[in-house]
């Protein structure tokens, strides 16, 4: 009897990462160990983020949605080819349409929707300032000026609480004070 071993998300994050190091991205997994982005890949000017999960796709779905300001575009990657087909099929015509869905299996990544560009028709991008601060993060990182202690998911103590007390927070990138002069 052969029974499949369910790989972890630790290994589903390392298979899109070698994936993405292929296309000439550099990565980074879990910047700041706070599992906020399970992995950021960068190059030029494009930012991408991908989620990671093993189970619970509505979770990982969630997560991209929340996510996708930070990045030009952002990926799903789900363990098993079943539940990577499901949810691609479930968010066909929807808001989440523009991620990307990834399966991974065996060790290997099969792209069954690729990432798209956010896009407002005829409107001005709310986020690109967002997005150009998180590029200058990332390249402040790969020079080493960014301090050890900053947290990439939000300044340490600012807690904006969406849940109305039921302890679930959501930090935000937005929320960095820059230096003082």
């Amino acid at each position: 009897m052969v029974t499949s071993v369910r790989p972890s998300e630790a290994s589903v994050v390392a298979a899109a990462e070698r994936v993405l190091q292929g296309q000439g991205y550099r990565t980074r997994v879990d910047p700041d160990g706070s599992g906020y982005f399970d992995l950021v890949a960068w190059r030029a000017d494009a930012v991408g983020l991908v989620e990671a999960k093993v189970g619970d796709t509505r979770t990982v779905l969630r997560q991209a949605l929340v996510r996708r300001v930070w990045g030009d575009w952002t990926a799903v990657a789900v363990a098993g080819r079943t539940a990577a087909t499901r949810l691609e099929q479930r968010t066909r015509s929807t808001r989440a349409a523009p991620i990307g869905v990834w399966a991974v299996h065996d060790g290997r990544v099969e792209i069954l929707r690729p990432a798209g560009r956010w896009v407002v028709d005829g409107m001005p991008d709310p986020y690109e300032g967002l997005r150009r601060r998180f590029r200058a993060l990332l390249q402040g990182g790969e020079e080493g000026s960014i301090p050890s202690g900053l947290a990439w998911d939000g300044v340490p103590g600012a807690v904006r609480r969406i849940s109305h007390g039921r302890r679930f927070r959501e930090w935000r990138l937005d929320e960095i004070v820059p230096d003082a002069p």
